[in-house]
């Protein structure tokens, strides 16, 4: 089989199962083919040394990397067809201190590619609802739990002719309707920088990345303040904890409750009949100030359920039952 026919089969089944990451990693002599789906990395191959060379090679000539260079990073990007459907891939790449060089390749879907499922669809439609009060609405959930792909999928389904501004690091889904721009630290355009810039184009709907440090969850707050609908993410063990995290990062109390409108934590959890479903759960701000820890009983009757209704095993609410 020729490099490039390798190649197509590797992303087709990558894409396939919406994978976000195709990993070449060296070992032993050897190179191991990874991909990432959701919060699963598998083996998909474990491949000869010269022969991953010859794969990677191919990658980095289409994405305009220099074929040469094997230690230090490199970053590339390339386009890649299937039938009528065209996805956008991010390389990057760097050898260790043998040499051996290793590569991810970022799969960027469009958003018709991406469908979020839900446990209960009345999930999605409560926190649709308290996006009506504009303010900032925040997901938690850990890496890989489908909180970008949700927020898509509810702007989408909230917008008609609104303004919607993305900024992230980097743009996970493609969606020409959205005005989307990605960090670029060497360019100077981190997310606070972004932000402040994103305030002056007035949209009416911002999508943040994350909020990762004081200066972006400042400008998230001052957006919301300022009668923005604002999405993020922040990375916290439940929704008590956002709010929590949000005051660490130097939040005044008071612009907290003036500006936090709900808090979501979501979950990918594997089903019955072998897929994945998202578990959700929406608060109101007002709710979670009443908590010193947070109270999961919300999200334990929505496990409980799942499994009365035959959709997820007792181990699965098992492993799931404090988030």
């Amino acid at each position: 089989m020729e490099i490039s026919q390798q190649i197509d089969a590797l992303l087709s089944d990558a894409v396939s199962r919406q994978a976000s990451d195709i990993y070449f990693l060296p070992m032993n002599g050897e190179y191991q083919v990874k991909i990432r789906s959701q919060q699963e990395v598998t083996l998909w191959d474990q491949v000869r040394y010269l022969k991953a060379r010859r794969m990677m090679n191919y990658c980095k000539y289409l994405a305009d990397m220099a074929l040469s260079e094997q230690r230090r990073p490199q970053l590339g990007a390339m386009e890649w067809h299937s039938g009528d459907a065209k996805y956008a891939l991010r390389l990057s790449s760097v050898g260790n201190f043998n040499d051996d060089e290793s590569m991810v390749i970022r799969i960027i879907y469009s958003l018709a590619d991406v469908k979020g499922t839900f446990v209960n669809d009345h999930q999605i439609r409560t926190i649709a609802e308290l996006s009506q009060r504009r303010g900032l609405v925040v997901f938690s959930g850990p890496t890989g739990s489908g909180k970008t792909t949700t927020i898509y999928n509810l702007v989408k389904d909230l917008v008609s002719d609104e303004f919607v501004m993305t900024i992230e690091d980097p743009i996970e889904i493609k969606e020409s309707r959205f005005l989307q721009l990605q960090v670029n630290h060497d360019a100077g355009m981190d997310y606070a920088d972004l932000i402040k810039v994103g305030l002056r184009h007035r949209p009416d709907i911002f999508i943040i990345g994350e909020i990762r440090d004081q200066e972006t969850a400042a400008a998230a707050v001052k957006a919301a303040l300022s009668g923005h609908l604002v999405y993020t993410t922040v990375h916290a063990q439940d929704p008590v904890g956002v709010i929590q995290r949000l005051s660490q990062l130097g939040i005044d109390d008071e612009f907290i409750s003036q500006a936090l409108t709900a808090v979501a934590y979501q979950r990918l959890l594997p089903t019955i009949g072998g897929d994945q479903r998202a578990l959700l759960v929406a608060h109101d701000f007002d709710k979670l100030t009443s908590m010193t820890n947070y109270d999961w009983s919300d999200w334990q009757n929505e496990l409980k359920q799942a499994e009365k209704s035959g959709l997820v095993s007792e181990q699965t609410v098992q492993k799931y039952w404090q988030g």
